[in-house]
């Protein structure tokens, strides 16, 4: 046998004989030989990312790349003018910082799996119960567990005494699982129901233990998780492909346009191969949007900020979008869609009678209505009878302090506390009336607890357990057992865990001697708890799927309960509704990709299967982002295309899985955070838009130079419109200020009506190719006319008309920002002032042109001077002429959409 051996389906003998395990547990050497075999007791840990690797991934974009050929071929060339490599140095060395800043603020160092074993272990050496770091814990070990240990490795339990241990943040189960040393469990018994187990990192909420250890570090349970999380890259954010792919078209289109004009310029045109050269500069400073790095940083950086606000942290800057582009959020239940607080949802009395209770969580806010209405407890009625018994059999505390709820305890002794509190009974006030004397404490066999307290003369039992049990105490005939206990599993059939309360007069009791079990008492009814929704889930779902999002639930907890939690958000009503752990053993990866379909709710899962859902998603063709809080959520958050961890509740260890991390804990703020990357998708790719097109008008213009040949040289060459330091400018600076004011734009209404974008499509859908033709054809043939009547009909010099045209691009860059406000709304009806920035940033554009043709030392670099106002205005009615176009469009399309997905 081995550490990963099945030994939940050994016995206590088999185990001990396997690990040499004699009753005075190792020998002090005997632990440091198999300390230097297996190694310390840490789980395996991704290192650090380093800044200098930071700062590196700043320029592994294929973008970057094509700008830094750019900036060297135009060094090569023009080594005394270096100018243009200049200014595109600065455009990489801005976008690495912007970038680089972003992502050094938000990386940490990976360590919360490790945390989670840095605890202190009692074990049994030579003889003698000692405490050891938990690092040093070895396999073979004895293990002292009592109330409040976090587990040091994985145990095979030898002795259990009312053992319950928290293991949410492994298996999802939402309530702390008994445990029994004596079961001997099958093979395949998934790890949620492994009751003779203790796993590292799980937290004892109650009774003492003692166990062997049959695994330690990377060979644990959740050094497995460990492993999967650092081995694994995670999925790409959709804005990383679909930039990837649009970077590879520039790229293409630019070798192409560049071969085609050196072919034409050289065999057709017989130009020289300098002029061919200059031509082929200035068309790839046209073609590339230098820009579009820095504004797309920018973009992300704004939402980021907004997502803040909103309560969504960005670990990385280029999962902002991923929310707005995600087609499936598959959520873990206990912590994320529920408040992992166990709450009283039905209280049902002995005569029947059925009341509901309000409120959620822990917090006695709430109230308990019967037909709709609050009651409170009479004088001698069962319901008061039934709160007093619910806090006179408690051993947990709940207070309030500074104007918030405290509480400690077992979470079924908090719930029963939070429900007396809603029918204003307060454990303290109800113990001073009627002191304990003696009680007899949970023990799993046992399946009950009692509480004898004095009241007046009399000894008082006041019982709470396992209906079955309870029952078997009190004064009831069988008939009448037997549709209570009907009654009791039909609550259970909801989801409900049903407790049992009773009471009734104790004799021979006293504080020294153990009591016997009550009998002959008084059924007083049950109480149905569960974990329930969190404030705001079940409009959240909705939203989600009114977005055109699906939501699947992945949980580790019991079929029923995720039935009861699935009914309430709308995903399943029927139990075959419901694919449990077992069921996705032995599927092959197209049956799983059927059930991913299909399938909403997924229950009684392991942390693999989680990750092989998540996958199976992916292959089926979604982008999935997936959310969670525990440890048992950290595979499938770094293998999404998004993980968006819970950062209240939540362990580090899912918030370092993570690239989002939600503040409140709350699913709402996840629809917020799809609303903001839809938001910032629409920005960038109006940002896009907007230099593309530009782009697009000086290449086309540059093409008809080539082409025609007109207007030409004394020699007959082609004259160049705008020189590479000039279209430099346009791009870099006069534009380059615009777009990036124009990633603050607000987001329009109805973002949150759209279907999600097919996750294959481009950037460039049909919309935005025609939108970017029409703009850079209009500038292209407005501007080439222009330059050309100045030269060939006005008889202006080639500096003069430069220096015009370069003026008329800048006025259409300014009247073109209107129109990339949005894709389908007239910019008309977008007032101005609800983006002050681009206000802000479309003066600085004109006001730095109007700066540099009056400077000196850019007169020289950018080859301009001043111009009559006559000459300004004739220039900006001829850039009014793309706004008017552009509306058309606008117009038409509206009224001939694409498609039926509503716009924005």
């Amino acid at each position: 046998m081995t550490p990963r051996h099945a030994w939940h389906a050994a016995t206590i003998a088999e185990v001990r004989e396997a690990f040499d395990v004699a009753r005075t547990g190792l020998s002090s050497a005997e632990a440091a030989k198999r300390l230097e075999q297996s190694g310390p007791n840490r789980l395996p840990q991704a290192r650090p990312t380093p800044v200098w690797r930071i700062a590196a991934r700043q320029f592994a974009s294929p973008l970057i790349l094509i700008l830094f050929v750019a900036a060297v071929v135009s060094l090569v060339m023009h080594p005394d003018e270096p100018t243009d490599a200049a200014f595109i140095a600065i455009v990489l060395v801005l976008n690495a910082l912007i970038g680089g800043f972003q992502e050094w603020k938000a990386e940490r160092s990976s360590r919360a799996l490790q945390q989670l074993l840095q605890i202190r272990a009692t074990v049994l050496r030579d003889g003698e119960m000692c405490e050891i770091d938990g690092q040093d814990v070895v396999p073979g070990d004895v293990v002292w567990l009592e109330s409040g240990n976090r587990v040091p490795a994985d145990l095979r339990l030898t002795t259990s005494h009312g053992l319950e241990i928290d293991e949410s943040l492994l298996t999802g189960e939402s309530l702390a699982v008994t445990k029994d040393a004596d079961s001997v469990c099958e093979a395949a018994t998934p790890m949620a129901d492994r009751n003779n187990m203790a796993f590292a990192g799980s937290m004892v909420q109650r009774g003492r233990a003692e166990g062997v250890v049959i695994a330690t570090g990377s060979a644990t349970s959740v050094g497995q998780l460990a492993l999967d999380v650092t081995s694994r890259t995670g999925g790409r954010p959709p804005l990383l492909d679909r930039m990837a792919e649009f970077t590879r078209v520039v790229a293409w289109c630019m070798v192409v346009a560049v071969v085609v004009i050196a072919v034409v310029g050289v065999l057709w045109r017989g130009y020289g191969a300098t002029h061919v050269f200059m031509f082929a500069v200035a068309l790839a400073v046209s073609a590339i949007p230098e820009g579009l790095p820095v504004a797309l940083t920018v973009a992300l950086a704004v939402a980021t900020t907004r997502m803040a606000k909103r309560g969504v942290i960005v670990r990385r800057l280029a999962a902002v979008e991923g929310l707005g582009s995600c087609t499936l959020i598959a959520s873990d239940k206990t912590g994320t869609l529920t408040c992992n607080e166990l709450t009283a949802r039905v209280v049902e009395l002995a005569d029947g009678t059925q009341l509901e209770v309000t409120g959620e969580g822990f917090a006695p806010e709430g109230e308990v209505l019967s037909g709709g209405e609050p009651v409170q407890p009479t004088g001698d009625s069962a319901l008061l009878a039934l709160a007093r018994t619910a806090v006179l059999c408690n051993e947990a505390d709940l207070y309030e302090r500074d104007d918030s709820w405290t509480w400690r305890g077992d979470p079924t002794d908090i719930a029963l506390l939070s429900l007396a509190h809603k029918l204003g009974v307060v454990r303290a006030a109800t113990l001073a009336e009627a002191p304990q004397v003696n009680d007899i404490a949970f023990e799993a066999e046992r399946q009950f607890a009692a509480s004898f307290n004095r009241l007046g003369e009399e000894i008082v039992a006041s019982v709470k357990g396992a209906p079955e049990r309870v029952l078997d105490m009190c004064d009831v005939d069988s008939n009448q057992r037997t549709a209570l206990l009907a009654r009791a599993d039909a609550l259970a059939g909801q989801g409900y865990r049903v407790l049992a309360l009773a009471i009734g007069p104790a004799a021979d009791v006293s504080e020294s001697a153990a009591p016997a079990d009550p009998t002959g008492l008084e059924f007083l009814g049950f109480v149905g708890m569960i974990d329930p929704l969190r404030p705001g889930v079940r409009e959240a779902v909705a939203a989600s799927r009114a977005a055109g999002i699906e939501v699947s639930m992945i949980t580790g907890d019991h079929p029923v309960t995720a039935l009861a939690i699935a009914r309430d958000l709308d995903l399943a009503d029927q139990p075959d509704q419901v694919v449990t752990g077992s069921q996705l053993n032995g599927c092959t990866p197209d049956e799983l990709q059927e059930l991913v379909q299909r399938a909403r709710v997924f229950a009684r899962t392991t942390p693999r299967q989680k990750l092989e859902l998540v996958e199976a998603a992916r292959a089926a063709g979604h982008y999935v982002a997936v959310t969670g809080d525990g440890v048992n959520d950290a595979p499938a958050l770094r293998q999404a295309n998004i993980g968006v961890a819970m950062g209240r509740s939540g362990t580090d260890v899912a918030r370092e899985a993570a690239e989002l991390v939600v503040t409140d804990d709350n699913f709402a703020t996840i629809v917020a955070g799809v609303e903001e990357g839809r938001i910032a998708y629409d920005n960038i790719r109006n940002v896009i838009y907007l230099l593309i097109s530009t782009g697009a008008a000086e290449v086309v213009m540059l093409g008809f130079a080539m082409l025609s040949g007109w207007p030409a040289t004394e020699t007959g060459a082609a004259i160049l419109p705008l020189l590479p330091a000039q279209l430099l400018w346009l791009n870099l600076v006069t534009n380059g200020i615009q777009d990036v004011a124009l990633a603050f734009e607000p987001g329009e209404p109805g973002v949150l009506r759209r279907r999600p974008r097919p996750p294959g499509e481009s950037i460039f859908n049909r919309l935005m190719i025609e939108r970017t033709i029409l703009a850079a054809i209009t500038m292209a043939v407005v501007g080439f006319a222009a330059f050309a009547y100045m030269i060939e009909v006005a008889g202006w010099s080639e500096f003069d008309a430069r220096n015009a045209l370069l003026l008329l691009m800048v006025l259409f860059e300014i009247v073109h920002i209107g129109n990339c406000r949005s894709e389908t709304t007239s910019a008309l009806r977008k007032p101005p002032w609800s983006n002050p920035l681009l206000l802000v940033g479309s003066a600085l554009a004109i006001g730095l042109h109007v700066l540099a043709m009056h400077w000196g030392p850019t007169q020289n670099v950018l080859g301009v001077a001043p111009v009559t106002l006559q000459q300004c205005l004739v220039l900006f009615s001829l850039a009014a002429s793309l706004m008017v176009v552009m509306e058309l469009h606008k117009w038409w399309r509206r009224r001939h959409p694409l498609d039926a997905r509503p716009k924005s």
